[in-house]
């Protein structure tokens, strides 16, 4: 018997370097926020920060950066031209996702075949495409403010792209923690995602 490969191998390589980067990435961040607090009712505790100390956190931060910058853009030029990325995401539909969002709370929501994403993943994933794109142009304007005058503006200048930083990368925690829990409902999605099928 024949299995269709859902997730080709490529795609799954740069899935779990994403996933290990963007993790590194926020625990590395939130050891350089508490040099400096943005907002003071958020803290992060040490145990969940990396880093040990803002040089030590920045050290980790750049390091993976270019990691991430690397991986996500070798994903986005082969997902454009193997034409994945439009099989996949598209087309998509206000009506759609309504649709499919209401059939996800009432927990209606098939999952028979999963080389098929629905409206609300479809509209999920090209949000967290979106947002990485945002965390990483903002976190250029805060890396470099003087050499980056156009993006800085852009951004609203220094203070506002951090809190742009900021807000990007709370987006990103946000759909990291739905994409567990859903994983965790539908376990069969994290099996395609290692063996591909």
């Amino acid at each position: 018997m024949k299995h269709t490969t859902i997730h080709p191998v490529w795609v799954r390589i740069f899935h779990w370097i994403n996933a290990a980067a963007v993790i590194v990435m926020c625990l590395s961040g939130w050891q350089v926020y508490e040099a400096s607090p943005i907002f003071r009712a958020i803290r992060f505790p040490q145990s969940i920060t990396l880093g040990g100390w803002l040089g030590g956190a920045l050290l980790w931060h750049f390091a993976v950066m270019w990691i991430l910058v690397a991986n996500f853009a070798a994903y986005l030029i082969l997902g454009v031209i193997t034409g994945r990325l439009r099989k996949k995401f598209f087309p998509l539909g206000l009506r759609a996702i309504a649709t499919d969002l209401v059939a996800a709370l009432r927990g209606k929501l098939g999952h028979a075949d999963l080389s098929q994403y629905n409206a609300v993943q479809k509209f999920a994933y090209l949000v967290v495409i979106t947002d990485i794109v945002l965390v990483v142009l903002s976190g250029l304007a805060i890396w470099k403010p003087v050499q980056l005058p156009l993006l800085r503006t852009l951004m609203g200048g220094f203070d506002n792209a951090r809190i742009v930083h900021f807000v990007a990368m709370s987006v990103l925690v946000g759909f990291f923690t739905i994409h567990v829990v859903m994983v965790a409902l539908v376990p069969r999605s994290l099996l395609t995602m290692i063996r591909g099928r």
